[in-house]
């Protein structure tokens, strides 16, 4: 378990790839529990995360802290950044990406549409290019909606699929580069603002750019 913060509210960690970030058998609030060394503590899911995608992660620890978070949710007054490593460059240095999203429960695939109906909702996020490498580029990305496989269905319809995702982009030798930098909210017992950061780990492709001065610019003297 790779802790960020805890307290009796709530309980701040990177979710790894490849684990269910809501509460099933082997999910995060079950790992959670195992960590507190109680089986039957309170640990709800607030948000969600893809099962391939890791990173920074909040869980309520009581019903009322989970009502509270769950509403900054809905309200969009959570702040979640992430960060993706694309296939391309993007045409332009920084933007906002509107569309209409199609659920495919069956195929368990989202999709853009281009007008709307049963299983459509709309979808926004905004990007800023950190930097470009050989044929890839990091950008940072923040969610204004939250829906299915967003972030990697909106940049691969532009022509950006993430690096490494076998479902919307080429795939690849490595995994999703993907992650969930950041989570700014409100605490949902002393409603003070709380801010969460964890960098990528050092793999490729994050080690083709220097995420310590991009993330971490040095203060103006």
């Amino acid at each position: 378990m790779q802790l960020l913060y805890q307290d009796n509210r709530i309980f701040v960690c990177i979710k790894p790839a490849g684990v269910l970030s809501t509460d099933e058998p082997g999910g995060m609030p079950e790992r959670i529990r195992a960590y507190l060394e109680d089986a039957h503590a309170c640990v709800r899911a607030v948000h969600r995360l893809d099962q391939a995608v890791s990173g920074v992660m909040v869980y309520a620890r009581s019903r009322v802290a989970a009502s509270v978070l769950s509403e900054q949710v809905r309200n969009r007054t959570m702040q979640k950044t992430y960060l993706a490593v694309t296939d391309g460059a993007p045409d332009a240095p920084a933007g906002v990406l509107r569309d209409l999203l199609w659920r495919d429960t069956a195929g368990r695939l989202t999709r853009v549409v281009h007008s709307p109906g049963k299983n459509v909702q709309p979808a926004e996020l905004s990007y800023e290019l950190l930097a470009r490498a050989e044929g890839i580029s990091l950008l940072r990305v923040v969610l204004a909606t939250g829906r299915t496989h967003q972030i990697r269905v909106q940049l691969s319809s532009r022509g950006l699929p993430i690096v490494g995702d076998k479902k919307y982009g080429l795939g690849g030798d490595c995994p999703i580069a993907l992650w969930s930098y950041s989570l700014a909210f409100r605490h949902p017992q002393t409603d003070a603002p709380v801010f969460f950061s964890c960098p990528p780990p050092a793999v490729f492709p994050w080690t083709e750019f220097d995420l310590h001065r991009l993330l971490f610019p040095p203060a103006d003297v």
